[in-house]
């Protein structure tokens, strides 16, 4: 299959660079600068998993090029409108259509551009940074791509997917119940990304401190009170999950978000709390923990 991954950045040239090792038809769809670092250092990743360095296929937004069986989107939110204008030239009405955003309110944005059915369900596990000159540094063993039908229906397209990503040295797994997983997902990361935001603090800190951890708690109770309002795909007992969940965290985590803010970076402020808001809001539903951390990210933004 033709792939084409969308940045080349700490995720998506991860899981990209891991697929051309392993001699998949990989490009990558990237800005010219990016482009230029690349054709000079090549792409390499340093991981305890191996280390690779390789000369990657590039195409620039504009560029002439044959369509894609498969796309992977690894943008962060905030770039997802212009990521979807870039890759429409290289789409057909098969091309499968990859999101790994962290959050669920993307998928109503892709549905408005390309074929409900083609719009896979899909998650990423990893930590990993970009270096100066562009390298990617995989920082832990953790390296898992999660994805699949969000009605169920494996389809012949899918499964040869599944069939040519499989094999490298990164974990790509089929999902039999996307939805509950990507769930699953925007709860712990709202729930880990709001409070480390919030106290500008590690996890450790925080559930130390009792006054913190029931605000955290309370944050548990918020959302959950609002997937089970939506009838979202979420096991009994979501909020005793993300309790062990975030007890299983190292003591000094932050959060991706915590550290964007502390380097003055954008964030995800609407798509992962200002949707959850939302959704709350329209179902009555009093969130005043969650109110104060959106509020908190609403004035971080404004002072940016």
């Amino acid at each position: 299959m033709k792939l084409l991954i969308v940045g080349a950045g700490a995720v998506g040239g991860y899981f990209g660079g891991r697929l051309a090792e392993k001699g998949e038809d990989v490009t990558f769809l990237v800005r010219e600068k990016r482009k230029e670092q690349l054709k000079e250092n090549g792409l390499t990743i340093q991981s305890t998993h191996g280390n690779i360095h390789i000369e990657p296929k590039v195409l620039v937004s504009g560029e002439e090029h044959d369509s894609f069986d498969a796309v992977f989107l690894s943008t962060k939110a905030y770039h997802l409108h212009k990521a979807v204008i870039d890759i429409k030239p290289y789409t057909n009405e098969n091309t499968l259509i990859i999101p790994l955003l962290n959050g669920i309110s993307h998928l109503e944005l892709l549905e408005n551009h390309f074929k409900k059915e083609n719009i896979l369900g899909g998650l990423c596990f990893i930590e990993s940074t970009l270096d100066s000159n562009g390298g990617i540094h995989h920082t832990s063993p953790m390296h898992e791509t999660v994805f699949g039908p969000r009605d169920g229906e494996m389809t012949e397209s899918i499964l040869l997917l599944n069939k040519a990503l499989h094999g490298s040295k990164a974990e790509f797994r089929l999902s039999e119940n996307i939805m509950q997983e990507m769930w699953h997902k925007y709860l712990f990361i709202s729930t880990f990304s709001g409070v480390t935001s919030l106290f500008r603090s590690p996890i450790g800190p925080i559930r130390e401190q009792p006054e913190s951890r029931s605000i955290m708690h309370q944050l548990i109770a918020e959302v959950k009170e609002t997937v089970i309002a939506i009838k979202a795909p979420v096991l009994n007992g979501i909020d005793e999950i993300l309790k062990s969940k975030l007890q299983e965290i190292g003591q000094g985590m932050k959060s991706s978000l915590q550290r964007d803010m502390e380097k003055g970076q954008d964030i995800e402020a609407e798509h992962l709390f200002g949707h959850m808001k939302a959704l709350a809001t329209h179902h009555n539903i009093q969130t005043p923990v969650l109110d104060v951390i959106y509020a908190n990210l609403k004035v971080y933004e404004s002072n940016k």
